[in-house]
């Protein structure tokens, strides 16, 4: 698969001048809910009006969603408001009830794109549609699973394609739901430029507060999109309540983004710059978490001194860690002169947390 200018064909031809929006229940409840909040969002920017109609669970017992019912719902958002509609498919079985309900656009979920096996079986199914696919990121960061399951997609004729990050797990204790590991999307954009990318805030942070700043990186990054869990009374949803937004407050949202214009040579220089920094400032809180997971590391080994009376210097190994990383840093051009006043800070920290412990 290489990259084309045609991959971005589908997104041109909707002429938006904003980025795409996609937003809706994450889980179809009643086809009350779903028309109510379809009415909500009506004649605001968004596109595609989503709603989860297959859920799939961590643990049974949980809801997993009304089934092949909520198409015929989606039905009726179309007919009652004219919005394009969209939902997940995890299988070949689904793909032929969506297709034949007339969905717009169709995504696959980061547990469906994690299996070569499924994603084959969904690319199967799906072979020369026209509808747009969107492939979610696997739940695993690995950018080659996540481009192969797209390649799948794509040489089963399908040529609307798209990606939707949505975040990686974890078994570490973060402020997000899933962590973004921005880098391995600003890799996937590096590879296919012309594939559309659209960000799912919701699955990454799993807390409506955190949606609108992460929102904003992505649109720095030049993010085509966003795809938005939007519900009329959140607190009460039958899943992800934590996560989704009423229709007002994604109005507003939308309203209070910064979204980046490419209208001339001085603001195209502005976009670029304003994405270099955005990855600057990826970069950038990713070596404080790194430092913080050292320091923590650091306070261990405090307490195991201070169990066996050790004292906090340890000469030899200081001296070795400094010969490695100097070598380490002028693989990636850096400096030695950088390399040794940033890790003596590094050191001096570390000591002032072993000292701490130790004395405490």
């Amino acid at each position: 698969m290489e990259n084309k200018k045609e991959m971005r064909n589908w997104l041109d031809a909707l002429n938006l001048d904003h980025p795409l929006v996609i937003a809706g229940p994450c889980s179809a409840e009643t086809e009350e809910q779903v028309l109510k909040i379809a009415h909500e969002l009506k004649d605001t920017d968004v596109n595609y009006f989503r709603a989860g109609i297959w859920k799939p669970r961590t643990r049974p017992g949980m809801f997993e969603g009304v089934g092949a019912l909520g198409l015929k719902w989606l039905q009726k958002v179309k007919e009652e408001t004219g919005m394009k509609t969209c939902t997940e498919v995890a299988n070949a079985a689904h793909v032929k009830l969506a297709l034949e309900h007339d969905v717009d656009l169709l995504w696959i979920g980061a547990r469906s794109t994690v299996s070569p096996f499924i994603m084959q079986e969904i690319a199967d199914a799906l072979e020369g549609t026209d509808k747009p696919v969107l492939i979610k990121n696997p739940v695993n960061p690995d950018l080659s699973l996540w481009l192969g399951g797209i390649e799948r997609i794509y040489k089963a004729g399908v040529k609307n394609i798209g990606a939707i990050h949505r975040g990686f797990s974890t078994y570490q204790k973060t402020k997000y739901r899933n962590i973004p590991e921005w880098q391995l999307a600003i890799e996937f954009q590096n590879k296919f430029p012309d594939i559309p990318l659209i960000l799912d805030p919701s699955h990454i942070t799993g807390n409506r507060e955190m949606i609108f700043d992460v929102s904003q990186t992505a649109l720095d990054l030049n993010y085509d999109g966003l795809m938005i869990e939007t519900h009329y009374d959140p607190e009460n949803a039958w899943s992800d309540a934590a996560q989704q937004v009423t229709p007002s407050t994604l109005v507003q949202i939308m309203k209070d983004l910064k979204i980046r214009k490419e209208t001339d040579a001085e603001a195209e220089y502005n976009n670029a710059l304003n994405n270099l920094r955005a990855q600057i400032d990826v970069v950038d809180n990713d070596i404080i978490n790194l430092l913080g997971k050292r320091m923590v590391a650091a306070d261990g080994i405090g307490a195991l001194k201070k169990k066996k009376n050790v004292a906090v210097l340890q000469s030899k190994r200081w001296n070795e860690i400094l010969g490695k990383m100097v070598l380490e840093g002028q693989e990636h051009g850096l400096s030695e002169e950088f390399i040794l006043r940033m890790f003596k800070a590094i050191h001096q920290e570390s000591i002032n947390h072993q000292e701490k412990i130790i004395n405490g």
